[in-house]
């Protein structure tokens, strides 16, 4: 692979910059007056704007992927074919889950059939953690990427080129993704019969 260091240092400033501005719409800022599929997807698009520019013609969700979600019960139904408040929220998680964890997962996270303030408190929360998140990302992202950014303070572990700081963050990508679904397990469980808490030596 051939990266220009310089355009991707340029990239990763760029991208830094959009995410310390990036935030999910609060509970209240979610329109609760009925809108239609095209709609929903038009909102979607504006609330989930990860892609850079020259990939804005991927879809980041469609109307047979809403529908699937609904049919297979991994959200609420529509009203009338109109979509609230509430299965707004659902997608807005579903969708920024959905990079890492499998549907069937994430239907753990977010059940059905709960009511409305339980919804709102699970959403409160997660768009709280998002916010953190990208936060404490960046500034991995700042420590290992400090060669490509010429940073003066170099650790360790930073990255020493892009190839580096893709892989890395590939196998980072990979280690949170099982955590979150060892994690799951556990639910439900307790010291009796979750498994053994040893700590074993390689």
């Amino acid at each position: 692979m051939n990266f220009d260091k310089d355009l991707v240092a340029g990239k990763l400033r760029r991208w830094e910059k959009y995410l310390e501005e990036f935030k999910l719409p609060s509970w209240d800022e979610i329109p609760n007056i009925g809108l239609y599929m095209e709609q929903i997807i038009i909102l979607l698009k504006e609330y989930l704007d990860y892609l850079p520019p020259e990939l804005k013609d991927e879809q980041i969700i469609t109307a047979a992927t809403i529908n699937n979600y609904v049919r297979t019960k991994i959200m609420p139904e529509p009203v009338k074919k109109k979509y609230y408040r509430i299965h707004i929220a659902y997608l807005v998680m579903i969708c920024t889950m959905k990079q890492i964890l499998p549907i069937a997962v994430i239907s753990k996270i977010i059940p059905m059939n709960i009511p409305e303030e339980e919804v709102k408190r699970i959403y409160d929360r997660y768009s709280d953690r998002h916010k953190y998140t990208i936060q404490y990302f960046l500034k991995q992202i700042r420590l290992v990427a400090g060669p490509i950014l010429d940073h003066k303070d170099i650790i360790e572990e930073s990255a020493t080129d892009t190839e580096d700081l893709i892989t890395m963050c590939t196998i980072y990508a990979g280690f949170s993704k099982l955590m979150a679904e060892k994690l799951l397990l556990l639910d439900g469980k307790d010291l009796t019969n979750g498994g053994s808490i040893e700590l074993r030596k390689r």
